[in-house]
């Protein structure tokens, strides 16, 4: 699959899997600021059905931490895809940050208007 391009989409809140210019995956954060640096909490990472078993999933979360860490964000895993992909590849361990119940608090708060509209 040669026309496979990943992306971030910062207005989305989001990096994105896109396949003949097709968003067919994405794996989608919120970014916090309540640490001793700004945090973006992965919250949640899904492919297309038509599209699982092709290694995208990976693609996207290397992309996504790579980008993220370079951006001067820690990572925070609440995503099971993301904290299996880090426990996989230790080389962000040093760039996370452990699971806080203020970072779920924040989530909740943050998505809880999308989940009554």
């Amino acid at each position: 699959m040669n026309d496979v391009t990943i992306r971030h989409n910062p207005d989305r809140e989001r990096f994105e899997v896109l396949v003949g210019g097709n968003v067919i995956g994405k794996a989608v954060y919120k970014d916090y600021d309540g640490g001793t640096s700004p945090q973006r909490i992965f919250y949640h990472t899904v492919i297309n059905e038509e599209y699982g078993g092709q290694g995208l999933a990976g693609k996207l979360a290397a992309v996504a931490l790579d980008e993220t860490v370079d951006a001067g964000f820690q990572i925070v895993p609440v995503c099971p895809f993301i904290k299996k992909y880090i426990s996989k590849n230790p080389e962000y361990a040093g760039d996370t940050a452990p699971i806080a119940p203020a970072h779920l608090e924040f989530l909740n708060d943050a998505l809880a208007p999308r989940a009554r509209a």
